[in-house]
């Protein structure tokens, strides 16, 4: 798969997404955090540290370091993402994980059916497709009201693509 669309149909998707896990902090919020985050912990720290309890100015230290630690794993987590393409012969799911593992799902869109989970005062709680016994959670990242729009798009995708499926 030189080009990551060998196995693509002939023609221009029905449907095409990229689904991405949202991060409300950019680098510049994550950057404003930490010094912030810093200078708090020094500046309760500091105290400690000049009566002679130094181990108290460490655990502060520590404090900074693993609020560092938990966004950087934030973020990496973040690297993860689905693209969804419907074409009229055919559905096609490729998940990328975090660290870069590649999933290709096919699946026949007259025969896919899109299951949409809800759960009351949240919304869509869960996307699925399933044929022939297979069943595959889309957009598990997404929050719900993302889910939602996904969702329709994707049904009325689907339903696009039955009308072109060839008899």
């Amino acid at each position: 798969m030189a080009n990551g669309n060998s196995n693509v149909p002939g023609g221009p998707p029905i449907f095409s997404a990229i689904l991405t896990p949202y991060r409300s902090l950019d680098r510049r919020g994550f950057r404003i955090l930490m010094i912030c985050v810093g200078l708090i912990c020094f500046v309760s720290g500091l105290p400690f540290l000049l009566l002679g309890a130094w181990p108290v100015f460490l655990f502060f230290t520590l404090d900074v370091f693993l609020v560092w630690l938990a966004f950087r794993l934030n973020y990496r987590s973040a690297r993860a993402f689905e693209e969804v393409e419907v074409f009229a012969e055919s559905v096609t799911i490729r998940q990328v994980s975090a660290r870069g593992k590649v999933a290709t799902h096919e699946f026949n869109p007259y025969w896919a059916r899109l299951s949409v989970q809800e759960i009351e005062d949240e919304g869509v709680a869960r996307i699925t497709l399933t044929s022939h016994g297979r069943s595959l959670d889309v957009g598990t990242f997404l929050n719900p009201p993302d889910k939602q729009s996904f969702a329709a798009a994707l049904r009325h995708a689907l339903m696009q693509a039955r009308g072109m499926a060839p008899a």
